[in-house]
């Protein structure tokens, strides 16, 4: 591939997360979005006018075959993630797909063998590896101003799915574990080197969407490394008033606080509410608090700048679809701790369709 070339992008799915995609690639100089594909015909016509891409497709297919897209970006639903990334291997584009990898273990070896059978990447969106402040934050811990790490911490939390299907355990898979304890995950094994994951902790329960879900909408997830690190998420589909992400890391020599949104934002009252979040996440009528430039803050165009030079200059992605799978496996010990009351040390094999099903059993 010339040094000189643009790489072309097909975004797959035309709701909320994609238009975060496409708005991060907007920075991404050597990146060129060409078609965007969604199957409801008024999404991706809205979609495509709104960010200036020429070509809309309500079928894959039409998509795959425009030889000038490199790479593709899964903004769909979960359980069709597989799927599209064997059909996009198999047209020999590399793929970036949204977290979680997908529904199953099955599904993420299906995935990676597709992958690696047709000689293309396949990268992982995990966006807190690119975070500006959670950047600096590991940076402490490397050049050892923090002392060896103890205990790590992150938490996220909002009011709620912005899309529907994450509402539906059949189509996501799980509940807040599924869609927001995957960032904990893979955040954690990040700063804490790949170091391996020994046991599962936790803690799920079904607070206050009942009537929306049969997922978890809060979680406490406790990790322990093989190098002694001990690890803490918590994760909420319950928190009202705005998004609220955050991790601490303490150290045997010193502690460090990041605070994704508090101290960047603006501090605002609205008896309307409040539009644009990364998430939309939360009841903005009242106090809430708006971020400037919200999805560089989160990392998203410093995330597709990697993927985009991975594909161009041929280099391993930093977040692969095998971070993923162990991502996927260290949720399902979770589930599945939260179904028996007990610890489950990994590694950790599972036949389950779904994670849920594992706490639901």
């Amino acid at each position: 591939m010339t040094r000189d070339k643009k790489i072309g992008i097909g975004l797959i799915g035309s709701q909320f997360i994609s238009t975060i995609h496409a708005e991060a690639l907007k920075s991404v100089a050597d990146a060129r979005v060409l078609a965007v594909m969604s199957p409801t015909k008024e999404h991706v016509e809205n979609f495509a006018k709104t960010y200036g891409i020429s070509n809309h497709f309500t079928r894959l297919e039409e998509l795959l075959a425009i030889d000038e897209i490199d790479m593709v970006v899964i903004g769909a639903p979960n359980h069709v993630h597989c799927e599209i990334t064997e059909k996009a291997a198999a047209a020999g584009k590399h793929v970036v797909v949204e977290k979680p990898l997908c529904l199953n273990l099955a599904e993420a070896d299906r995935m990676i063998n597709a992958c690696k059978k047709a000689n293309v990447k396949l990268m992982y969106a995990e966006e807190l590896c690119f975070t500006p402040k959670y950047v600096r934050l590991k940076a402490l811990l490397d050049e050892g101003a923090l002392g060896k790490p103890v205990l790590l911490k992150q938490s996220e939390k909002h009011d709620g799915p912005h899309t529907n299907h994450f509402w539906d355990v059949d189509q996501s898979g799980g509940g807040v574990t599924m869609d927001m304890g995957c960032h904990a995950i893979q955040f954690f094994r990040w700063l804490n080197g790949r170091n391996p994951i020994r046991s599962v902790f936790a803690h799920m329960t079904t607070s206050v969407h009942q009537k929306r879900t049969r997922g978890d909408d809060n979680a406490i997830i406790i990790l322990e490394f093989e190098n002694g690190v001990t690890a803490v998420a918590e994760e909420s589909w319950t928190k009202l008033g705005g998004m609220d992400d955050r991790a601490e890391i303490h150290g045997s020599e010193g502690v460090a606080y990041a605070d994704v949104l508090q101290g960047n934002s603006i501090q605002t009252y609205s008896t309307k509410g409040v539009g644009y979040a990364v998430e939309k996440a939360g009841n903005t009528v009242g106090w809430s608090f708006i971020m400037y430039d919200e999805v560089w803050n989160y990392g998203f165009p410093q995330e597709f700048e990697h993927f985009v030079d991975c594909v161009k200059n041929d280099k391993i992605p930093m977040v692969t679809g095998e971070d993923g799978k162990i991502v996927l496996e260290v949720i399902f010990a979770a589930y599945e701790s939260a179904g028996s009351g007990k610890k489950v040390n990994l590694p950790f094999h599972s036949n389950a369709e779904k994670p849920y099903k594992l706490w639901l059993k």
